[in-house]
C-alpha cells in the first residue's frame, strides 16, 4: 500500500479499534508511515484520555449509588446583566456515554451543542426551570436560581432519591437528600450534563432575544457586561429584559 492508501485505512478506522490498526504498519519503515503512525498514536492517546475523563465522572456519581436514582442540578446565568437565570436537572443511566462532556464554560460552542443532542437523546429525565430578570429583581439572584431549580426538579416524573447539586448551597425547600458539590459541574457526570442542558438552553433563549435587541450585542455576550453591552446601554437605555437591580449596583438606573 502506499502512503496515502495507509492514511485513508487510519482515518477510516474507528477510534476504539486504531491501536490494533496502527500496529499493522509499525514495521513499515517509510519516513511517512512513521508519521502517520506518531499522528494516529497521538490521536488515540487523546481519545483514551477523554475516556478516561468520562469514567472518572461517572466514578463520582457511583459513589452515591447507595441511592437508587441519582439527579444532577446546575444553573447558568447568574452573573449577566439582561436575560433569565436557567437551571436544569438531569438524570442519566449506568450506561451514558457522553465523551467530552465537563463543565460547560470550558467546552466550545460546537461541543456544547453536541452533548445538548447527546444528553437529550441519553437521558432519562430532563427538566428546566426559567427564572426571568422581573422576578430576579424581586426576589434577588440567589432566590431566583433557587427557584429555577426547583422548577427544573418539579418537571422530573421519574422518582430519584438524591440530589447532586453544584455549588456550596443546597436547594431549600427540598425534602429530598442533596450533596452539595463545589466544582460539581467538573466532578460530576450528572451535574456537568445539567450544566450543558442549562447553559445551551440560555444561550439560544439570548440569540433569540438579540433579533428583538440587536443594539446590545446579546448574540456574543449573552447579556454579560461587555464593553459593547455597556456602550448599548448608555446609548440606548435598559430594556424589559434587564436586571434592573443589577444595573443599579453599577450606578446606571
Amino acid at each position: 500500500m502506499n502512503i496515502k492508501e495507509i492514511e485513508s485505512v487510519l482515518k477510516n478506522t474507528p477510534i476504539e479499534d486504531l491501536l490494533n490498526t496502527i500496529t499493522q504498519y509499525e514495521s513499515d519503515e517509510r519516513a511517512g508511515v512513521q508519521k502517520l503512525i506518531l499522528q494516529y498514536q497521538k490521536k488515540y492517546k487523546q481519545h483514551e484520555a477523554i475516556v478516561s475523563e468520562w469514567k472518572m465522572r461517572m466514578a463520582f456519581d457511583e459513589v452515591f449509588e447507595e441511592h437508587e436514582v441519582l439527579i444532577g442540578v446546575d444553573e447558568v446565568g447568574r452573573g449577566p446583566l439582561a436575560g433569565p437565570v436557567v437551571a436544569a436537572a438531569v438524570i442519566l443511566p449506568a450506561h451514558a456515554k457522553l465523551l467530552g462532556l465537563k463543565d460547560s464554560k470550558k467546552l466550545t460552542y460546537a461541543k456544547k451543542e453536541e452533548l445538548y443532542t447527546q444528553i437529550q437523546e441519553q437521558a432519562l429525565a430532563i427538566g428546566i426551570g426559567i427564572i426571568d430578570a422581573e422576578r430576579i429583581d424581586e426576589i434577588n439572584i440567589l432566590q431566583a436560581t433557587f427557584e429555577a431549580m426547583r422548577q427544573a426538579l418539579s418537571q422530573i416524573q421519574k422518582s430519584y432519591a438524591c440530589i447532586l447539586v453544584d455549588g456550596n448551597k443546597e436547594i431549600p425547600q427540598i425534602g429530598c437528600k442533596q450533596e452539595a458539590i463545589i466544582g460539581g459541574d467538573n466532578k460530576s457526570a450528572s451535574i456537568a450534563a445539567a450544566s450543558v442542558i442549562a447553559k445551551v438552553t440560555r444561550d439560544r433563549m439570548m440569540e433569540e432575544y438579540a433579533k428583538m435587541y440587536p443594539e446590545y450585542d446579546w448574540e456574543s455576550n449573552k447579556g454579560y457586561g461587555s464593553q459593547k453591552h455597556y456602550e448599548a446601554i448608555a446609548k440606548y437605555g435598559i430594556t424589559p429584559l434587564h436586571r434592573k437591580s443589577f444595573l443599579k449596583n453599577e450606578g446606571i438606573k
